[in-house]
C-alpha cells in the first residue's frame, strides 16, 4: 500500500477507534443534557470558535430540523451585539476542544449572571469550561488522526459524533416522526413524498376509461391513447375493473386468437386498487410495492374516478 493510501486509512482507523472509545463516556451527564434541552422553553444556542463553530453550525442545524429550535452564534459576534439573543428561557451548548478558548469565556459571566444553563463539551474535564457548566460532555481523544497531530481532525469527528447524538436522543424523547421532519424540510425529497398528495400528481386528462361491455380490440386503442398501460372500466361512473398490460397478457394465452372477441368484463380484474385525493404520495408508493402493481386509481367520495397515480407520479 503507498503511503498516502496508508495514511488514509490510518486517518479513517484512528477516527473510528475514537467514536468507539466516546461510548462509554455516554452517561449521565449525557442524560441530564438531554434534560435540560427537553425542559428548555426557548431555543438552544450553540456557539465556539474555528473549528469547533463551524462543527457547532452543523449541530445547530441537525437539532432545528428534528424539532428542537436551535441556531449558531459566533462569540464574536455577541459582544458586538448579538448576546440580546440569548434569553433566560434558552440553554446554551458551548463547544471548545480546549475548554480554555478566551472568546468563549469571556461571556460567561454575562450567562452565569441570568441563570442560563450551559451545556458544555469540551475535550478537557478540567477545564474552565468544564468548570462553569451546568453540564460537561467530554470529546476527549488520545490523539488527532492528522500525522503531524496538530489539525483538529479526531477531535472535531468526535464533536460532530457527540452532537448527533444529542439529537437522535432528542428525537426518541420528543418523538419526533418522519411527518414532523418534512414539515422542516419542505423543499427537500423527503418533504416532497411526505407531503404530496394523489391529488397533486394524478392523471386527470384523457382517462382511459371504457364500459365492461367494450371489445378488447377498442380497449387497447382505448390504452394506448391513455399512455399508462392500463384502461378503467366504469360503468354508470362506477368503477367496476381495470386492464392492465398484466391482464392482457394472461388473456390472450386463455383465449388464444379469440382474445378481441371478448369483452373488458371478461378480461378485467376487479375491485382495483384505490385511493382517495388526500392519500399521501409515500402511501401510494408503499402499497404498489405491497402489491406489486404500477398504478392506483384516484377516487372522490361517490366511488367515481379523479385522476389516476402511476408509479412515475411518486418518484418524487
Amino acid at each position: 500500500m503507498s503511503p498516502i493510501l496508508a495514511t488514509a486509512v490510518q486517518c479513517l482507523r484512528d477516527e473510528a477507534q475514537a467514536l468507539l472509545a466516546l461510548i462509554p463516556s455516554i452517561g449521565s451527564e449525557f442524560q441530564l443534557a438531554v434534560e435540560l434541552i427537553l425542559q428548555c422553553r426557548g431555543k438552544v444556542i450553540v456557539t465556539g470558535v474555528g473549528k469547533s463553530g463551524h462543527i457547532g453550525a452543523k449541530i445547530a442545524a441537525t437539532l432545528s430540523s428534528t424539532g428542537t429550535p436551535s441556531f449558531f452564534i459566533n462569540p464574536l459576534d455577541a459582544f458586538h451585539g448579538d448576546l440580546g439573543v440569548i434569553g433566560v428561557d434558552d440553554v446554551v451548548l458551548a463547544i471548545s476542544n480546549s475548554g480554555e478558548t478566551d472568546e468563549l469565556l469571556r461571556f460567561f459571566p454575562y450567562l452565569l449572571a441570568r441563570k442560563i444553563p450551559v451545556i458544555g463539551m469540551s475535550g478537557n474535564p478540567a477545564s474552565l469550561l468544564a468548570q462553569y457548566s451546568s453540564v460537561h460532555l467530554s470529546i476527549e481523544v488520545d490523539k488527532e488522526a492528522c500525522p503531524m497531530g496538530l489539525a483538529p481532525t479526531t477531535s472535531t469527528t468526535v464533536t460532530l459524533a457527540l452532537g448527533d447524538a444529542l439529537a437522535c436522543a432528542l428525537i426518541v424523547a420528543r418523538d419526533f416522526k418522519a411527518s414532523d421532519f418534512a414539515q422542516f424540510h419542505p423543499g427537500g425529497a423527503l418533504g416532497r413524498r411526505l407531503l404530496t398528495c394523489a391529488k397533486d400528481v394524478m392523471h386527470t386528462e384523457s382517462l382511459p376509461t371504457v364500459s365492461p361491455d367494450t371489445l378488447m380490440g377498442e380497449a387497447l386503442v382505448n390504452m394506448t391513447s391513455g399512455r399508462l398501460g392500463l384502461c378503467v372500466a366504469v360503468d354508470k361512473n362506477n368503477i367496476v375493473g381495470i386492464v392492465t398490460d398484466g391482464d392482457i397478457r394472461r388473456a390472450m394465452e386463455r383465449f388464444g386468437d379469440n382474445f378481441f372477441k371478448h369483452t373488458v368484463a371478461e378480461v378485467m380484474s376487479p375491485n382495483p386498487k384505490s385511493v382517495d385525493p388526500e392519500t399521501k404520495v409515500v402511501k401510494i408508493d408503499e402499497m404498489m410495492k405491497q402489491h406489486k402493481i404500477h398504478s392506483v386509481l384516484v377516487v372522490g367520495e361517490q366511488g367515481n374516478l379523479l385522476g389516476i397515480v402511476d408509479s412515475f407520479c411518486t418518484m418524487l
